[in-house]
């Protein structure tokens, strides 16, 4: 995933279906929604965006607190800054419209049982979004090999919980549109803060 040209085809991606998802949205504003619009394409309360950011920025508080704590904080991973751009701008909405968008089951059921398989679901694709991401496991030149230290299921954990608190930003009551955007906007504000706690201690090292 560190390879420039990757990283460079994934972002330009990212901002792809980012233009179609702002499409989309724009299209449910005027009322006239697509059919085949993606998922979460519509408007949401600024307090939901910023309740959003705040709760990503709270667990990314936490996840480092934790690792200090721990002893864990020299155990990061380096990151190039074409990898942070790309964590930054592509990511969020890649990420997003998969696990909060696709993976979301009965979003709009206001029943006690939706309510429940939504988090059913949710707790299980979180689960896998966990999971995906390289903290348990590497694969380089060598091939997959699993990583199962502190330091892995910790960060592991992290993961998780980010997870949970962005399916909490789809579909819970102050998000009544169902809306991608304060999970875009908090995933990318999480992301965002570990490039900083990265680059201030020392873990970003050159352009690609």
């Amino acid at each position: 995933m560190n390879h420039p040209f990757l990283l460079l085809l994934m972002t330009a991606a990212g901002l792809y279906f980012g233009k179609l998802w702002r499409d989309d949205r724009r299209a449910a504003r005027d009322a006239a929604p697509l059919p085949h619009a993606l998922p979460g394409a519509t408007d949401a309360p600024l307090p939901a965006v910023l309740l959003a950011v705040a709760g990503a920025l709270v667990i990314l508080a936490l996840e480092t607190a934790g690792e200090r704590a721990l002893g864990l904080s020299d155990q990061q991973s380096t990151m190039t800054w074409l990898f942070a751009t790309y964590s930054i701008v592509a990511a969020p909405i890649i990420e997003e419209i998969i696990f909060r968008g696709w993976l979301v089951i009965g979003p709009e059921g206001g029943s006690e049982q939706a309510s429940l398989a939504s988090w059913a679901g949710a707790i299980g694709a979180s689960l896998v979004f966990a999971t995906l991401h390289p903290f348990l496991w590497r694969w380089d030149d060598a091939g997959v090999a699993l990583t199962l230290t502190a330091k892995g299921w910790f960060s592991t954990a992290a993961a998780f919980s980010t997870s949970l608190w962005l399916y909490a930003a789809r579909l819970a009551a102050w998000n009544p549109q169902r809306s991608l955007l304060p999970c875009f906007a908090a995933h990318a504000a999480k992301n965002a803060g570990v490039v900083a706690v990265k680059a201030l201690t020392g873990f970003i090292g050159g352009a690609w």
